[in-house]
């Protein structure tokens, strides 16, 4: 363990991710995070849902911070931002809390970030492995299209645009604008991190079927991610 200890968030964004988000919270390797140098801070930032995931966030003692403004994913890790980087922690690790990701995946992103002197590291999807039925035939085929678009736009690589789990050092999050609302803010994090010439880093992962409903809209949400990768090449600044 290292002598000097940092300091880790871990944001879990959600709407009524009830049935996933306890086993979620059960598998966070706190223990393990420990002996690598991280003490570890569980936050969640709610999307107005109305399943109890808030009521069994609480219970589990949780620091639950409620989205403003509207519903969307966009518009929630935004908000959450702003709690991290007033917080002071090293470094934030984001993951969707609906079965799909393995926290234990965790220390291996944060310890890609730190041998490599990544700015940001992904966990990918699509150099990893995917559980049966977890992706659909055109949800896997979209993200291919997604992701070697962006790539060929800003012209850095990444394989797994959409991904939902990501590692950051504080600085990259302090120096991201984004103004995005729903899913296509993984985009333009990545495009913020683009112009801001990030550092990237990745991993593989395994990704699972996800627990409750899905939320994404495959082809409209998909034109929505095209159009930011779009917008967001020719402007270094969100346009509102």
């Amino acid at each position: 363990m290292s002598e000097l200890m940092r300091n880790l968030t871990i944001l879990l964004p959600t709407r009524n991710e009830v049935e996933g988000l306890g086993m979620v919270i059960d598998q966070i390797p706190s223990e393990k995070l420990h002996e690598l140098g991280w003490n570890s801070h569980l936050i969640i930032v709610d999307g107005y849902s109305t399943d109890g995931t808030v009521t069994l966030a609480k219970e589990r003692g949780i620091t639950v911070y409620g989205q403003s403004g509207g519903i969307g994913k966009g518009l929630g890790l935004r908000q959450a931002f702003t709690h991290y980087l007033e917080s002071g922690n090293d470094a934030l690790i984001m993951l969707d809390p609906d079965g799909t990701y393995n926290p234990l995946d965790i220390p291996h992103l944060l310890s890609k970030m730190d041998e490599g002197d990544y700015d940001v590291v992904i966990g990918s999807r699509l150099r990893g492995r995917i559980d049966d039925g977890a992706m659909s035939k055109i949800n896997y085929l979209g993200n291919h299209i997604l992701t070697w678009s962006a790539v060929a736009l800003y012209r850095t690589f990444v394989s797994d645009l959409c991904t939902g789990f990501w590692a950051f050092k504080k600085e990259a999050v302090a120096e991201m604008k984004l103004n995005s609302i729903s899913f296509e803010i993984e985009a333009e994090m990545y495009a913020a991190c683009c112009h801001n010439k990030m550092k990237f880093g990745e991993v593989p992962i395994r990704y699972h079927n996800r627990k409750g409903k899905a939320k994404l809209s495959s082809l409209q949400d998909g034109l929505r991610i095209f159009r930011k990768l779009f917008v967001r090449r020719f402007f270094k600044k969100p346009v509102n």
